[in-house]
């Protein structure tokens, strides 16, 4: 097993074996399901085994996580989020260890790694202060001598279910919220990077926190993120060299495998050809090779069947007439990797619809800012979306009702890289719903709204107090 190899030696210090259970129940590990194995991408090798939950470990960790709830959702929410407090502060200690773990199981390259762990940590101190925030409101009402107040109350328990290219990170935007407002926590991570999964409960669990951590799935409430087929548009007034800057970065960054990523690329006819000039120009500059190495931008795709997907894609891309200039092809070796691809088609094509997962570019032009949005808006999908202009006129067009269709609609930066602090998601067939800041935490509770008829009087338990300046 690749886990024997020195440079995998740091696995031991977050509590990763060769063979590992995969259920947290209950405050012990067990697991009674069957094997799975944790696979390197960049070399297809075994890195590690790890044992899944069984039916009846699952029924027993959600009957934990019930009874867990019921004293979680009475703890005051500062005493909660000064829990969540000692999780970052966890998570911190072992921030590089964890990173390249994301790394190695998943095949993004180092910084992303450790850079998705750290957004764990940021969101953990952006819901201890949210845990003092949380507040309901008194609305005017429309009778005489009535009181309306609006309470906002736990869920009980949320269930989380992660994916294998943010493996960690998605957790953390709704974990964190939703211990804060009061739920346990149900973890499903992904089955091909079981791995982080283990480590990250491991760390978690050693804070103290009675939040019972398996792997299977509970629907309650539903906020879905689902996919993505985002796309930049290039105005005739662009910054060419930032524009193609963040193409670059939100095109290959992560083997084209973020839900952000850009995947259309519609610019405008007047700088078509030297956008598409520059772009080739830096494509070409791209290193690719092992996430674990310096200086790699490119990783692999995270698994083989990644790999038989583009190379079908590449297919279908043909077959609807689209012209590959550059890219489009597998790279034969042991591991996952492809040459990033761009490819020029008409935004009609069929395959322009759907997200192939893959550093795949899909390049097309138009005339007028009515035609552009037409085609970014065209898609099932709704997530994320950019245009570079330096027009007030066309920015305030492009966040406005006649405008970009997405959750995510941004100006003069790529399609990814979101923030904590703002609402993430988007619409139409990506989902809907919001994970991390503004005021998504109301997704992890139920809003009741009550209503009294009482004497005003003696609504206020307590005369006002008179303080002298």
């Amino acid at each position: 097993m690749s886990f024997s190899k020195k440079e995998y030696e740091f696995l031991k210090e977050i509590g990763v074996g060769p063979n590992n259970l995969g259920c947290y129940v209950n405050g012990a590990w067990k697991a009674s399901g069957p094997v799975v194995t944790s696979i390197n991408p960049a070399n297809n090798q075994v890195i590690a085994e790890v044992s899944e939950a069984s039916t009846q470990d699952y029924e027993e960790a959600m009957k934990a996580c019930s009874e867990a709830a019921n004293m979680w959702m009475q703890i005051p929410a500062p005493k909660r989020g000064e829990i969540v407090r000692q999780i970052g502060d966890a998570l911190r200690a072992k921030l590089q260890q964890l990173g390249r773990l994301v790394s190695l199981e998943m095949g993004k390259i180092l910084p992303e790694g450790i850079g998705e762990v750290q957004e764990i940590i940021d969101m953990c101190d952006f819901a201890v202060g949210l845990s003092r925030q949380l507040n309901g409101s008194i609305i005017p009402s429309e009778r005489p001598n009535h009181v309306m107040l609006e309470m906002w109350n736990p869920l009980g328990i949320v269930g989380v279910i992660t994916a294998f290219n943010f493996p960690c990170a998605v957790l953390g935007w709704n974990a964190c919220i939703a211990l804060v407002c009061g739920n346990c926590v149900v973890w499903k991570g992904a089955p091909t990077t079981p791995l982080i999964t283990i480590a990250m409960t491991k760390i978690i669990a050693g804070v103290g926190l009675r939040v019972q951590q398996t792997v299977n799935e509970r629907f309650g409430k539903c906020l879905l993120e689902l996919s993505g087929n985002n796309a930049i548009i290039v105005m005739d007034d662009a910054d060419i060299q930032l524009a193609v800057r963040s193409v670059l970065f939100a095109a290959v960054g992560t083997a084209g495998q973020r839900c952000t990523t850009c995947r259309r690329l519609i610019l405008h006819e007047s700088v078509y050809q030297t956008v598409l000039d520059q772009l080739l120009k830096v494509y070409k500059q791209v290193k690719i090779g092992d996430p674990l190495e310096k200086g790699t931008l490119l990783g692999p795709l995270h698994t083989r069947t990644s790999r038989e997907k583009f190379e079908k894609g590449m297919e279908i891309i043909k077959s609807q007439g689209g012209k590959i200039l550059t890219g489009g092809s597998v790279i034969e070796s042991e591991g996952n990797f492809v040459h990033p691809t761009i490819v020029e088609i008409s935004p009609n094509a069929a395959v322009v619809k759907e997200e192939l997962f893959a550093p795949v570019l899909y390049v097309m032009k138009f005339q007028t800012l009515k035609e552009a949005i037409e085609i970014n808006n065209s898609v099932p999908q709704g997530l994320s979306s950019s245009i570079f202009t330096r027009k007030p006129e066309i920015l305030f067009k492009w966040i406005g009702p006649l405008g970009s269709d997405c959750g995510i609609v941004n100006v003069n930066i790529p399609t990814n890289g979101a923030e904590i602090g703002g609402a993430f998601g988007g619409e139409k067939a990506t989902g809907g719903g919001r994970e991390a800041g503004s005021d998504s935490w109301k997704q992890y509770m139920r809003r009741s709204t009550w209503k009294e008829k009482r004497k005003m009087a003696s609504f206020f338990k307590f005369p006002p107090r008179v303080v002298s300046l």
